[in-house]
């Protein structure tokens, strides 16, 4: 009798677990817009190491240790980097390159802009120039950076410290806003 009570037992709950299988549905845009409603991301990837490449080039390089995909948004999809990045950007068959490193990064798909916040680096490895920002915002379409907080801008004998700068991806023409310190131009760079 005993026995009997464990297989019907057994029997049951194999049927219920059968029945739960059966009865869910592998619908992607539900799970998705589940995700969205509760601001959760749509894959989260650790130690990430991207490259892209163009005709077959490597452009750019980003590196990262937590990366939080948020694409499933309607209006603003975007992607978040909470424990900061790292892009390399080679131009000129790789003889230019471009680093830049933040703490945070936001990186909007729809608009191609990307917001970096804290320690914020670039460096041009050609001219050895580095700029450094708490926050900067950076236009990868049109290849432009800017920010209006406090920056230092420092070029091999140059030093310039201000708040509000914009400049080329490159940090070769710029804008430097309420400056202070020498600043040396040669008329080709105006």
């Amino acid at each position: 009798m005993n026995q009997l009570f464990h297989i019907t037992k057994k029997s049951i709950a194999t049927i219920m677990i059968v029945g739960m299988l059966f009865s869910c549905t592998n619908d992607s845009k539900k799970v998705r817009d589940f995700l969205a409603e509760k601001n959760l991301p749509i894959a989260v990837a650790k130690d990430a190491h991207h490259i892209y490449k163009d005709s077959g080039r490597i452009t750019s390089k980003l590196t990262t240790s937590l990366l939080n995909d948020f694409s499933n948004r309607k209006k603003h999809p975007y992607n978040e980097f909470p424990e900061g990045i790292k892009i390399i950007n080679f131009e000129n068959n790789g003889k230019d390159s471009v680093t830049v490193f933040g703490d945070y990064a936001l990186s909007y798909s729809k608009t191609s802009i990307s917001e970096l916040k804290g320690n914020v680096v670039v460096i041009n490895h050609t001219d050895a120039s580095r700029l450094e920002t708490d926050q900067l915002f950076w236009d990868q379409k049109n290849k432009y950076f800017f920010t209006e907080k406090s920056f230092t801008l420092t070029k091999i004998n140059d030093t310039v410290i201000g708040v509000g700068f914009e400049s080329m991806e490159n940090l070769k023409k710029y804008v430097a806003k309420k400056t202070v310190g020498n600043i040396v131009t040669n008329e080709n760079e105006l």
